[in-house]
């Protein structure tokens, strides 16, 4: 019996009616291996060492079973684990065999058209010559069989589509190391309009393929040195979330255990950083962030982020940079990157040439390929304004969308950022706003849930704790082991993160609810008029006490989650939104825009110079100041300065200053 008759017999033993099915629905059939390597484990080790030719043969046996003129194509699946290889560990041995790899798409080109048979005929006798192709340039037949040799004419061609991906070892396997990269090939059925969106960049794939080597040329010529590139023939998804953790029996019973402990949320505190002491309110919050808030669909279609956003700021050497590195290692697609190194492309997405293809390709940046998880950003000032204006969609809506060299697309960014910063001065200021010390836009500055400043103040008590501290994590480290482990508190994570349905109590929201008005019209009748707390900060105080109720793994957010969320918001405005000039809470001051102190007094500038105008058209700077002084205005010099950098006055002399 010889090859085809096996797999012919093998396809009417156990796949005949999913392949008659796969015939009708114009799709490709899917052979799962171990199947076939308990029919015959001599062909099935045929086929892992000679897949190209073994994968023709069951082509044409698929067509034979079911008597079709056109190719039925079979895809093989659940290779056996030997056959799992790294990126990175792809050598020349592998070449030609077929293995199974996980990757995450990094890019993907557009679906494009590609001759694999072209049909010439003869000038003399019109006979039809077929030519199998697989370079990039058309071959034609040498001769006929009547014995012409020449040109002769193209009259048929037959195509399948073809999408060229660049696919990049997922971050689980990359820990310490450069992630291992590699091209791939998909045709034919996994080009479908369904399977391009499974294969965009950002998706994680488990890629069934032949290795390929790919021919290098230089000028025209043959190089020695080749690349290598993986021609897919079963693509499927495995996102790797935290649903892809396996939570056994025990780690359930376990979990349930903890959430019911009415100490839990100190535990998890603790398991945040332990070897940084204090800053108990910003682990509170990075664990609510960690749990995330319930994402919500509208009825018109809109979509409400639950994903927590986190700005740290603050002194230098307080824990920072080691805070979000240990953060992001806390989630399965987390990442961590600094601001000095990080560009908008390398963040959010670009568009690349395929010299491969010759077209232009997508290329997903960190946002997107964190999807579901979480990134970290240290250094967040440094970014470029251009790269810190890119993240603005990715931050409020959660995608990212690129319109570049004929390529237009929106990709998913459902992340959640935990930024570090640091103060332009060197310390942080309490006394001037955030907008103020820190090089970051408004726009964005607004987008972040929570702010929190680390300070380093001196306190004798603190000190000396914070030092016992120090000597104790030195010598005798198994006393700051985290409460909750890495490996357990992943799992709790990902078991709280499957309730996908909360509800408001009436309690919880009407606390919610009191708390916003309230602080919004605290200073309605007073002459400053400051605004203390906006919708955004309304939204992010619903987020916080979801996250605190899913931390319980209970489904309905109680009063206890909303103390816990304005608790938090309230100690975000105090150290970042409350002007210790005016004793009021001033979200301008939260959200890096003018404060309304700063605002009164740069209008009350503007007043006296309207006022001297009418006597003279341009005003002596040393006449306005005097003024401003005498009505108890004391820094005019920098309001003044202030007006000119918005525009408002000009100078249009030397000394002399007039109303725009």
């Amino acid at each position: 019996m010889d090859l085809q008759e096996k797999l012919e017999k093998f396809l009417r033993e156990y796949y005949d009616s999913e392949l008659r099915k796969a015939v009708n629905d114009e799709k490709a059939l899917v052979v799962d291996f171990s199947v076939l390597d308990r029919f015959d484990p001599l062909t099935a080790d045929e086929l892992l060492e000679q897949p190209e030719r073994v994968l023709a043969i069951f082509n044409a046996a698929a067509a034979s079973v079911v008597n079709a003129d056109e190719r039925v194509n079979v895809r093989v699946r659940n290779l056996p684990e030997s056959r799992n290889i790294r990126i990175r560990n792809l050598r020349a041995v592998h070449l030609n065999r077929l293995w199974t790899i996980s990757a995450t798409i990094r890019g993907a080109s557009e679906v494009k058209p590609q001759i694999y048979e072209a049909v010439f005929e003869c000038p003399d006798c019109k006979a039809k010559i077929s030519v199998q192709q697989s370079g990039k340039i058309v071959q034609k037949p040498s001769m006929c069989e009547c014995g012409r040799r020449g040109d002769f004419s193209l009259v048929e061609k037959k195509m399948f589509d073809v999408r060229w991906l660049k696919a990049q070892e997922p971050f689980e396997v990359t820990s310490g190391e450069q992630p291992g990269e590699i091209g791939a090939t998909l045709k034919e059925d996994l080009t479908t309009p369904r399977m391009q969106k499974k294969t965009d960049p950002g998706s994680n794939l488990t890629i069934v393929g032949i290795l390929k080597e790919v021919p290098k040329h230089i000028k025209g010529k043959l190089g020695t040195n080749m690349d290598m590139i993986l021609e897919a023939n079963h693509v499927e998804t495995s996102q790797v979330e935290f649903e892809e953790l396996e939570i056994t029996p025990e780690d359930e019973q376990r979990i349930k255990e903890m959430a019911s402990d009415p100490n839990i949320y100190d535990m998890l505190r603790a398991s945040i950083a332990p070897g940084i002491y204090g800053f108990e309110e910003i682990k509170d919050s990075v664990v609510l962030q960690l749990f995330g808030g319930q994402v919500h669909i509208l009825p018109d279609g809109s979509r409400v982020r639950g994903n927590i956003h986190i700005l740290i700021t603050g002194d230098p050497g307080t824990g920072k940079t080691q805070m979000l590195k240990l953060v992001s290692a806390a989630v399965p697609r987390g990442r961590y990157v600094s601001g000095t190194g990080a560009s908008g492309a390398g963040l959010t997405a670009t568009v690349t040439k395929n010299e491969a293809l010759g077209t232009w390709m997508l290329e997903a940046g960190a946002l997107i390929l964190c999807n579901k998880g979480l990134i970290a950003i240290d250094e967040f000032d440094k970014m470029n304004r251009d790269d810190q204006i890119a993240m603005h969609e990715a931050t409020s809506v959660e995608t990212v969308s690129i319109a570049k060299a004929s390529i237009v697309a929106t990709l998913p960014a459902q992340t959640a950022v935990l930024a570090g910063a640091n103060p332009k001065l060197g310390r942080f200021d309490p006394f001037l706003s955030i907008g103020e010390q820190i090089q970051i836009p408004e726009t964005l500055l607004s987008r972040f849930d929570l702010k929190f400043a680390l300070k380093d103040r001196p306190d004798r008590a603190i000190d000396e704790q914070l030092a016992s501290h120090i000597i104790t994590s030195r010598t005798n480290p198994q006393a700051i082991e985290p409460a909750v482990n890495m490996r357990l508190l992943r799992k709790y994570i990902a078991y709280a993160k499957q309730i996908n349905k909360m509800e408001l109590s009436d309690e919880a929201a009407q606390m919610l609810k009191n708390f916003y008005v309230d602080m919004r019209n605290r200073y309605a009748t007073a002459e400053k008029s400051a605004v203390s707390i906006t919708l955004r900060q309304y939204e992010a105080l619903i987020r916080l006490a979801e996250a605190s109720s899913r931390v319980r793994l209970d489904t309905v957010v109680r009063v206890q989650d909303a103390e816990r969320a304005i608790r938090l918001m309230m100690a975000s405005l105090m150290q970042l939104g409350y002007d210790m000039e005016t004793q009021t809470f001033d979200v301008d001051r939260l959200e890096g825009g003018v404060t309304s102190n700063k605002r009164t007094r740069m209008n009350r500038v503007l007043k006296i110079l309207e006022d001297l105008q009418k006597d003279y058209k341009e005003v002596a700077i040393d006449d306005l100041k005097a003024e401003a002084e005498n009505q108890g205005i004391e820094d005019a010099d920098r309001i003044i300065e202030e007006l000119d950098k918005l525009g408002l006055i000009m100078h249009p002399k030397p000394g002399f200053i007039r109303k725009i």
